[in-house]
């Protein structure tokens, strides 16, 4: 029962994010490995011509629908996904269904061994990345894993020590910034100083809960790692790129299970305030968005700065607009709307130029570890939120 639930449960996933990534990629994306074309500013698209796949990636774990995102961005950055491995029949043949192009490994040591393959993604089931990831980096691969990318610090511990050795790239996919147009646009506009120097960062993660259709192991924070160490792990990642941090420490951080007693594992809300070298921050995430919303959750991002201030609304306009990838600008002069529904997303072909390049253009592997140690840090320190009856 539990095994058939949890594949019903990532079916539904793994639909509903390729549905969610075919409406926001471009209408042109060719099924032919490494070609695309990307919109630009003005809202036209903007003609390219074919990408030649520049590497040979295959993928390891099915066990999220966020898989298909994260296969997307290496195509569209020239990526030629050549394999995969899924314990599942099923999870497998959806995904062979929508990557012809890819043969179904043997095992997992058949991608491991295969010297042509320069990176692997994966979407296993969390508590089983970091291990996989470790495997990856040890066969002179790179990685590139869906959040959370490690649940426990002796993970993060081991993966630090062996990316040290091996000189490989662990990339973890924090898709509320490299997936979300909005949230690219707004990186380009503070780094051109469009509100000054970055004071605060205040980032909100509402997630639907979906109760009925989710398997036994979500509500197992051995699984997971915990609210703030799952979807909490985005707001870090914007909290350190927008105020610049390269130091931050947890000031305080609480979870709780206010709703769902039968799951005694589980957390359905929790904060944190973090403050580094580069401005303070503040995080919210919770698994309460009401069915009367249009979208699975109604995240935002308020970045506050000396001369202004950014709200995105990464997924719905409450106010009416529609679709996602909403920016509100208010600086000295005037409030503006940015429609960035358009904007293109770098994060593949940066990531794939870092594999061929040995450079760190996506990310660099000391902010994507320290994103991670926060959120474990604040999971660990959590302090119990309890609410009167």
């Amino acid at each position: 029962m539990q095994d058939n639930n949890r594949r019903k449960f990532i079916r539904q996933s793994l639909t509903t994010v390729a549905g969610l990534a075919a409406a926001t990629l471009p209408s042109k994306i060719s099924a032919a490995p490494g070609t695309y074309a990307t919109p630009d500013t003005t809202g036209k698209r903007r003609k390219e011509p074919g990408r030649t796949a520049t590497i040979r990636f295959s993928v390891i774990g099915l066990n999220h629908g966020h898989i298909y995102g994260q296969t997307e961005a290496v195509i569209r950055g020239g990526g030629e996904l050549v394999s995969f491995y899924a314990k599942e029949p099923d999870l497998a043949a959806a995904y062979a269904k929508r990557y012809p192009q890819a043969r179904l490994a043997s095992s997992e040591k058949e991608i491991l061994e295969d010297d042509t393959i320069k990176l692997v993604v994966s979407a296993s089931i969390p508590a089983d990345r970091a291990p996989l990831g470790i495997r990856v980096m040890k066969h002179g691969k790179d990685f590139m894993v869906d959040k959370p990318g490690i649940t426990t610090l002796e993970q993060l511990a081991e993966a630090r020590k062996v990316q040290k050795e091996t000189k490989r790239i662990y990339s973890i996919m924090y898709s509320e910034r490299f997936e979300n147009k909005a949230t690219v646009k707004a990186g380009e506009l503070v780094k051109a100083g469009a509100i000054g120097q970055v004071i605060q960062t205040i980032g909100l993660g509402p997630h639907r809960l979906n109760l009925k259709s989710r398997p036994e192991w979500f509500f197992d924070k051995k699984f997971f790692g915990g609210i703030l160490c799952d979807i909490g792990s985005h707001q870090f990642d914007q909290f350190l790129f927008f105020t610049g941090s390269t130091k931050a420490d947890v000031v305080a951080s609480q979870t709780g299970n206010v709703h769902y007693p039968q799951y005694p594992a589980f957390e359905d809300f929790g904060d944190v305030t973090v403050r580094g070298n580069g401005g303070s921050g503040y995080i919210r995430v919770d698994w309460f968005t009401p069915d009367g919303l249009k979208t699975w959750g109604d995240g935002r991002l308020t970045i506050l700065g000396t001369d202004g201030y950014i709200e995105i609304r990464k997924n719905i306009d409450i106010g009416g607009r529609d679709g996602g990838n909403h920016l509100f600008l208010v600086d000295q002069k005037e409030t503006r709307y940015i429609d960035c529904s358009q904007e293109p997303l770098p994060f593949g072909e940066q990531l794939v130029n870092d594999v061929l390049n040995r450079t760190e253009t996506a990310m660099t592997q000391e902010h994507c570890f320290l994103a991670t140690e926060l959120a474990l840090k604040a999971q660990k320190h959590a302090q119990k939120l309890e609410l009167k009856k």
